[in-house]
């Protein structure tokens, strides 16, 4: 069997063919952090979404409607102090895009990677 992950390359997941599995491949903590976040899917359009947890590479979303998979966002996370370790509360600017959305009980969850973000001056 073949371990395939986010780093194997396309061709060599071709070959593997049968017998293959995939294994989720996680480098980051992630923290169960529940934060307002005004999604940026176009410059016209702004979805208010929440966190379920975050990470260094990602964030689980909860929203009122489905969102597609490949969509490239823009967000802004307030990250508590308190988690950091800092005295204030630090605001992130984050870019990445929608790798999974599912619905679960009455919301929306979408799973998205943190691809650059950048700290925000206060």
């Amino acid at each position: 069997m073949m371990e395939i992950s986010k780093t194997t390359p396309p061709e060599e997941q071709e070959a593997a063919g049968r017998g293959t599995f995939l294994k989720e491949v996680r480098c980051a903590v992630r923290f169960p952090l529940s934060l307002p976040v005004e999604l940026t899917e176009d410059k016209a359009h702004e979805t208010p979404a929440v966190t379920r947890n975050v990470s260094a590479n990602g964030v689980l979303l909860e929203l009122s409607g489905p969102i597609d998979v490949g969509e490239e966002l823009d967000f802004h996370l307030r990250m508590p102090g308190s988690v950091l370790g800092t005295p204030q509360d630090v605001l992130v600017h984050c870019r990445g895009r929608v790798v999974r959305c599912s619905l679960s009980q009455s919301h929306y969850q979408a799973a998205a990677t943190i691809d650059e973000y950048q700290f925000v001056e206060q």
